[in-house]
């Protein structure tokens, strides 16, 4: 099932932020999203529930210490579901 992403201002932020630490890591990540449109429960990416402070949303892994923290919700409008993205960072900034 296919899944619009929609992205938070906090993500976008981060991911310009975390993108000019190692440009690098951009085309992986880039990558990473795409996936997650086709399957955000590929093997590949590792997608997990969160625990604590965060239960309720999930994680998934675009590279050894990169997360891109996000949530599943209904789209009012249209009634489909969306994968909107909160955060992204290295484990401890993420967690």
């Amino acid at each position: 099932m296919r899944r619009e992403l929609v992205s938070t201002t906090k993500f976008e932020r981060a991911y310009r932020k975390f993108v000019r630490r190692d440009r690098r890591l951009q085309k992986r990540i880039d990558e990473v999203m795409r996936q997650m449109e086709e399957d955000v429960f590929a093997t590949s990416l590792g997608t997990h529930k969160l625990s604590s402070i965060l239960a309720g949303f999930r994680a998934c892994v675009c590279g050894y210490d990169c997360r891109i923290v996000f949530a599943l919700e209904h789209d009012p409008d249209t009634g489909d579901e969306v994968i909107v993205l909160l955060d992204i960072g290295s484990h401890d900034e993420v967690y």
